[in-house]
């Protein structure tokens, strides 16, 4: 029989588990619709973080919640999802991080693509859970985004099209794809190829009728985008992570009650870490596949120099902001 001292004690108990657990909202209410664009095919990992976005939330929300997720460009490119996102004409958005300060003019993302500061996704990992990544996503804020997650969805390597680069030398006037943005114009524009801005929808086509000689692309892009169909030549270089950030509308996100706000937080920290995993594990293992589709793979013999050419960039996109310069110092240290 319990006594009245042993309910209390374990109600007690059992409160002090429930204030240690992480937040999960119950109760009856409305359920709160949220739209997640992004412009990724369903094996990239750019939806793996959305997936896993979706399944955190819901696990801290549970049936408050209904995350829609709309992949593989349905709802318009990264540029327009992110857009959307800022608009309120969806609530989330996951897209390139080498977007945001493009659209938002809010530069601090452009830290996580400064050329061969993250040594490899290990490193990335501690970076982007570090408090001085969580500045440059609080940093969004007055461009009217809540920046929830940063991850990294595929080390980027060089793929071309007419013949290997194993060489400085071989880089020179291949005209390349890349996002036309100030810091890769300033990266290839070092490096000593001809850069050509186009869009990632575009990049298959361009290639096959040799509208472009070369991309820079990582594993995920190559298998997903069936990019190896067009070009056989895969350079290793790992010359930058390619970040990938969800973020909500910031009108939205304070629309909600202050629990519902903490769950959301939690869900795009507590979702970087699988992402993560999974990137790495399709890299190296894609690889493989890669080969077996007929793709050769080369390593740069002159990485060094390459790493020369683009040094000095660190240091002048240092200057642009004091968080860059806060997140070169962590990843340097």
């Amino acid at each position: 029989m319990l006594s009245r001292r042993k309910v209390i004690a374990t109600g007690a108990a059992a409160a002090t588990a429930t204030l240690a657990m992480p937040y999960i909202a119950r109760g009856a209410g409305k359920t709160i619709e949220m739209r997640l664009s992004h412009a990724a095919n369903p094996i990239h990992p750019g939806h793996i973080a959305a997936v896993e976005f979706k399944k955190e939330l819901e696990k801290r929300l549970p049936g408050r919640v209904n995350v829609k997720i709309f992949p593989n460009r349905q709802l318009g490119t990264d540029k327009q999802n992110l857009e959307a996102a800022i608009a309120g004409t969806n609530q989330l958005a996951g897209c390139s991080g080498i977007l945001y300060p493009l659209v938002t003019g809010r530069p601090g993302l452009d830290a996580f693509q400064l050329p061969f500061l993250i040594k490899d996704y290990d490193h990335f990992s501690k970076l982007a859970t570090s408090s001085v990544s969580q500045k440059i996503l609080d940093d969004l804020l007055p461009a009217g985004l809540i920046g929830l997650q940063v991850t990294d969805i595929g080390q980027r390597h060089f793929l071309s099209v007419k013949s290997p680069v194993t060489k400085l030398a071989d880089f020179t006037g291949l005209k390349t794809r890349i996002v036309p943005v100030p810091l890769h114009k300033a990266i290839w524009n070092a490096v000593g190829v001809s850069p050509v801005g186009l869009a990632y929808g575009e990049v298959y086509g361009a290639l096959q009728t040799k509208v472009i000689d070369a991309v820079e692309i990582n594993v995920s892009s190559m298998l997903g985008e069936n990019l190896w169909e067009v070009g056989k030549h895969f350079t290793l270089t790992g010359h930058y992570p390619w970040h990938n950030v969800i973020a909500m509308n910031r009108k939205f996100f304070e629309s909600q009650e202050k629990k519902v706000q903490e769950a959301i937080r939690e869900a795009g920290q507590a979702s970087t870490a699988a992402t993560l995993a999974y990137t790495k594990k399709q890299d190296h293992d894609g690889r493989d596949q890669l080969k077996k589709k007929g793709v050769k793979i080369y390593n740069l013999s002159e990485l060094d120099g390459m790493k020369k050419k683009v040094e000095p960039l660190v240091a002048k996109w240092s200057k642009r902001s004091p968080l860059i310069g806060e997140f070169v110092k962590l990843a340097q240290s």
